[in-house]
C-alpha cells in the first residue's frame, strides 16, 4: 500500500524563505500532532514532523503520549510533510524526501535495534544508517548545567550532546526512562488550575520509548529552527538585560550600594542592572550580623546590613537601574529566619509541609507554590525586585518526586509565574541549564569558574556551542569567580581581556566570590580606561545585539554561534573553536592568552571565504586564509563581513533602555549587503505582534555606492521616537567625488573623509522615521 501526502517541502521552504521567518508571530502550540502525520503499527507509532524529523514511539500497552513534555511542547506543525507509507508482511516503510524508515512490525526498536528499526539518509553524498542506541562520536555537543569548578577546559567532557552532528543526524531521547545528565527525567505536562500554568505529571507509560530522529545533515540552522518549532521559541529577554550588570558576592551594606552607584556614575560607566547577592538576607554569618539566623537559603532582609530595604530599592530605581536578588531556595522557609513568611504560609497550608520549625521546600506541589509566591515573592517584588537570580546549588532531583529535576523545575515555575502574575513586564530569570527545554526560560549564569587565562580561553567555545541546544543566553562571571593564584587573581590584563570577551557575549556581567583578595570594581584597576572603553562598545552595539536577539526568537539561531553554522563544509570552522560569529555580520576572535610583553598579543585567526573588515586596525582581510595578527591591549579582534550594515548607538548612550534619537550605521564599503534595526517597547510581552523594523539595503555599482534606509515598518503599536538622525560610517572607503541624499548633492560639511582609518563619515539630520532615505556616494 502506498500513500502520498502532498505538502510543501520543508527544506526548500526554509532555504528560500528564511528571511520571511523574521518578525512573524509564532503559531499556537499544540502537543497533539495532526492525525495525517501519524502512522501506527501495533505498539509503535511514528510521527512525521518535518522531512528530516520523525518521532518514534513504542509502548507495550500501545499507550502513546500526546501531552507536552519538558523537552517538547508542540507537535502540530503548520503543514504535514509529504511522505510515502508502504508495508509488506514483515516491515513498515516510511519515506520523506530526506529520510527512509524501515520498521520490523511487532518489535520493540530497543531490542536488536539494527534489525528492528533502521533509518537511512544521505549525508555529504554518502549513505548513512541509524538505529536506536547507535553512538554518535561526531556530535557537536550542546552545554552543561554549570561551569562550577571550571579550570581550563576541564568541563569539556561534561557537555551534553547537541541537536546537530557531523554524523548528519542527532537524536532527542525524550523517554521518561532515559535519565538526563543531572539524573532527572522528562515528565509530561498538563494545565494546572491552582497556579494557572502547565505542571508536571507522570507519563502515560513511563516505560515507553519516545525519541525524535533529526536527520538534517549539515543544515545546522534548519535543525535548530525546527527544534524551536517543536520545543518552543527562545523568548526575547527584556532590553535592560543586555546592558552591563554590576554584581559581586560580598556583604554589602546599603551605604556600600550607594557608593557603588556613585562610583559607576562618577567614572562614567554605563550600567543597567545592579545585583544584590545572597547577603541581602539573613545568612547565619557573624560577620554579617546574622549569627544564628538564616543560612544559604533566606527570604527576609538582613536589617543589620540593609536597615531600610524599600528605600534602597527605590534609590536604585531612581538611578535608572534594574535589580535582582539572589536566591538559594533549597532549604524552604524557616520560622527563625523569616517568621512572618512562615506564619503566612502556615495559615495557607494548614501546617502542611512543615517540619522542625520550617516549611520544607516543596515546589513540586501547586499549593505550596501558590502560597510561596503569594506571600514571599510578591512581597519582595512589590518592594521593587525586577527579576530573580536562582542560584540553585543543592539537590539535583527532588526528594519528594523521584526524577523531577530541581534546576529545570525552578526555571519553569519562576519563569511562568512571572509571565502570568507580572503582566506589566517581560518575563526573565537568571538560572542554570536544566536539560532540553530550558531554552524557553532564557538566560543562565555559568557559575564559579577559576580565575586564569586557560579558563577564559574555554568560554568562547562553551558559549557558542550552547546554541546547539538553543541555550543562547549564557552569562559568565566576567573576570572569573574563584581564587587561583595571587599573581593572577587581580591581573589587570586578564580582567580586561575577560571584559572585552564579555562585550561579545549574550549577558555582560562581572562577578566574583566573597573573597577579599579579589577585586571587581573595574575603576580601581590601572587599565580602567580600556575597560570603560569596552563597556561603551557594548552599549554602542546594543541596537545590533537587540536586533539579533529578535532573530533568535524568530529563527532559533543564537547570537553567539559556532563558525560551522555558516561554513559547515570547511574543516577550519570546526578547528578554530575559539572564534565565533556574533550575530549575522560580526566574526569575533577574542584574546584569551596573556601577552608576552603584557600589552601586545598575536593571534592566529581563520577567515572564511569572502572579505572581513578588521575594526581594530582598519584593514580588509581577504579569505579564505589563516592569518596571524597583532593586537594591543586596547584592541578587540572583531571583524565585519564585507557589505555589512551594522546599527550602533551613539557614544553618549548610558542605558540600553534609552530610546535613541540617533543611530550610527557602520557600513563596509565595496560589497553589497543588507541589514535591519529592530525596536519594540523593551519590557513587555507584546513584542510578538508589536514592534518596528527599519531595513537597510546596501548596493555597489562600479564606483557608486548606495545605502537605502527604508521607512520604518510599524507592526502593532510601540512607543518609539518619531524622528531620528543618522550617522553613516563607510568603512574601507575611498575619498568621495560627491555624496547625494535622496538624489541631491550635499555640501562638504555633511561628510568628511579620514584617510587614516579609510572611513567616509556622513552626518544626516533628524528626519521622520516614516520617510525613506537614500544616500549615494560617487567615488573618484
Amino acid at each position: 500500500m502506498n500513500k502520498t501526502i502532498n505538502t510543501l517541502n520543508g527544506r526548500v521552504a526554509f532555504l528560500c524563505g528564511l528571511l520571511l521567518l523574521m518578525f512573524i508571530p509564532a503559531p499556537a502550540e499544540n502537543p497533539l500532532a495532526k492525525p495525517e502525520a501519524m502512522v501506527v503499527s501495533g505498539n509503535a507509532r511514528f510521527t512525521v514532523l518535518t522531512p528530516e524529523m520523525i518521532r518514534i514511539e513504542y509502548s507495550d500497552s500501545s499507550v502513546f503520549e500526546d501531552r507536552a513534555t519538558f523537552a517538547v511542547v508542540n507537535r502540530e506543525m503548520d503543514v504535514v510533510p509529504a511522505f510515502k507509507k508502504s508495508e509488506d508482511g514483515d516491515f513498515l516503510y516510511l519515506e520523506t524526501d530526506r529520510l527512509k524508515l524501515k520498521y520490523r512490525k511487532g518489535t520493540d526498536p530497543r531490542t536488536a535495534p539494527a534489525e528492528n528499526l533502521l533509518i537511512t539518509m544521505t549525508h555529504n553524498g554518502k549513505p548513512v544508517e541509524w538505529y536506536y542506541g547507535k553512538p554518535d562520536s561526531l556530535n557537536l555537543k550542546g552545554t552543561c548545567r554549570t561551569l562550577d569548578g571550571s579550570n581550563g577546559d576541564n568541563k569539556r567532557a561534561k557537555l551534553e550532546n547537541g541537536l546537530i552532528s557531523r554524523s548528519g543526524w542527532a537524536v532527542i531521547d525524550d523517554s521518561w526512562s532515559t535519565k538526563r545528565a543531572d539524573g532527572s527525567r522528562s515528565f509530561a505536562m498538563e494545565p494546572e488550575s491552582v497556579v494557572g500554568y502547565d505542571w508536571w505529571t507522570q507519563r502515560k507509560d513511563p516505560a515507553a520509548l519516545d525519541v525524535y530522529f533529526l536527520g538534517y545533515g549539515s543544515e545546522y540552522k534548519k535543525a535548530l529552527y525546527d527544534f524551536t518549532r517543536i520545543a518552543g521559541k527562545i523568548p526575547l529577554p527584556p532590553n535592560y538585560v543586555f546592558g552591563y550588570w554590576y554584581s559581586r558576592y560580598a556583604a554589602y551594606t546599603d551605604e556600600d550600594y550607594r557608593k557603588i552607584m556613585k562610583a559607576l556614575a562618577d567614572n562614567d560607566i554605563p550600567t543597567d542592572v545592579i545585583i544584590l547577592d545572597m547577603d541581602w538576607h539573613w545568612n547565619g554569618r557573624a560577620d554579617c550580623g546574622s549569627e544564628g539566623r538564616g543560612a544559604w537559603t533566606g527570604w527576609s532582609w538582613n536589617t543589620t546590613l540593609i536597615p531600610d530595604a524599600k528605600a534602597l530599592l527605590k534609590e536604585i530605581h531612581d538611578n535608572n537601574y534594574r535589580l535582582s536578588l539572589n536566591l538559594h531556595p533549597a532549604m524552604g522557609v524557616d520560622s527563625i529566619e523569616s517568621p512572618q513568611y512562615f506564619a503566612a504560609m502556615t495559615r495557607d497550608l494548614g501546617g502542611k509541609y512543615s517540619k522542625n520549625g520550617a516549611i520544607e521546600w516543596s515546589l513540586d506541589f501547586p499549593d505550596f507554590t501558590k502560597s510561596f509566591f503569594s506571600n514571599v515573592i510578591r512581597d519582595h517584588e512589590n518592594e521593587g525586585v525586577d527579576f530573580w537570580w536562582l542560584d540553585w546549588q543543592q539537590h539535583r532531583t527532588s526528594k519528594l518526586t523521584p526524577g523531577l529535576g530541581q534546576t529545570f523545575w525552578c526555571n519553569h515555575v519562576f519563569y511562568n509565574d512571572m509571565q502570568k502574575n507580572r503582566p506589566d513586564r517581560r518575563p526573565v530569570i537568571f538560572h542554570r541549564w536544566g536539560g532540553l527545554g530550558c531554552h524557553r526560560y532564557q538566560i543562565g549564569f555559568s557559575g564559579d569558574a577559576k580565575i586564569n587565562f586557560p579558563t577564559l580561553a574555554f568560554q568562547p567555545y562553551f558559549t557558542a556551542t550552547a546554541s546547539n541546544v538553543g541555550y543562547t543566553y549564557w552569562g559568565h562571571d566576567l573576570g572569573g569567580h574563584a581564587f587561583t593564584d595571587e599573581k593572577i587573581v587581580n591581573d589587570p590584563e586578564l580582567f580586561l581581556r575577560w571584559i572585552q570577551f564579555g562585550v561579545f557575549t549574550p549577558i555582560f556581567r562581572s562577578h566574583a566570590t566573597n573573597d577579599p583578595r579579589i577585586e571587581r570594581r573595574m575603576w580601581t584597576f590601572s587599565n580602567f580606561p580600556l575597560m570603560r572603553e569596552a563597556v561603551k562598545l557594548r552599549y554602542a552595539l546594543f541596537p545590533y545585539i537587540y536586533t539579533m536577539s529578535r532573530k533568535t526568537y524568530d529563527t532559533g539561531i543564537g547570537i553567539c554561534r559556532p563558525l560551522y553554522y555558516e561554513y559547515p563544509q570547511a574543516e577550519e570552522a570546526y578547528k578554530y573553536e575559539n572564534q565565533y560569529f556574533f550575530g549575522d555580520d560580526i566574526l569575533v576572535a577574542p584574546i584569551t592568552e596573556a601577552a608576552a610583553d603584557g600589552t601586545t598579543s598575536s593571534k592566529q585567526i581563520w577567515f572564511p571565504e569572502g572579505k572581513w573588515w578588521s575594526v581594530a586596525n582598519n584593514q580588509m582581510v581577504h579569505g579564505p586564509c589563516v592569518k596571524t595578527m597583532s593586537f594591543t591591549d586596547k584592541d578587540i579582534p572583531y571583524f565585519y563581513k564585507a557589505g555589512a550594515v551594522v546599527p550602533l548607538n551613539a557614544p553618549e548612550v548610558k542605558r540600553v533602555t534609552d530610546k535613541p534619537e540617533k543611530i550610527i550605521l557602520d557600513i563596509v564599503a565595496g560589497d553589497a549587503g543588507t541589514g535591519s534595526l529592530y525596536e519594540d517597547d523593551g519590557d513587555n510581552n507584546r513584542y510578538a505582534e508589536n514592534y518596528a523594523v527599519t531595513r537597510f539595503d546596501h548596493s555597489v555599482d562600479g564606483k557608486t555606492e548606495t545605502i537605502k534606509i527604508a521607512a520604518r515598518e510599524n507592526v502593532g503599536e510601540c512607543d518609539l521616537v518619531q524622528k531620528r538622525a543618522w550617522n553613516l560610517n563607510f568603512r574601507n572607503a575611498a575619498a568621495p567625488k560627491a555624496v547625494k541624499v535622496n538624489g541631491r548633492k550635499v555640501k562638504g560639511d555633511t561628510y568628511k573623509y579620514n584617510a587614516a582609518d579609510n572611513t567616509l563619515y556622513v552626518t544626516l539630520p533628524a528626519t521622520d522615521c516614516a520617510e525613506a532615505l537614500t544616500v549615494t556616494v560617487d567615488y573618484k
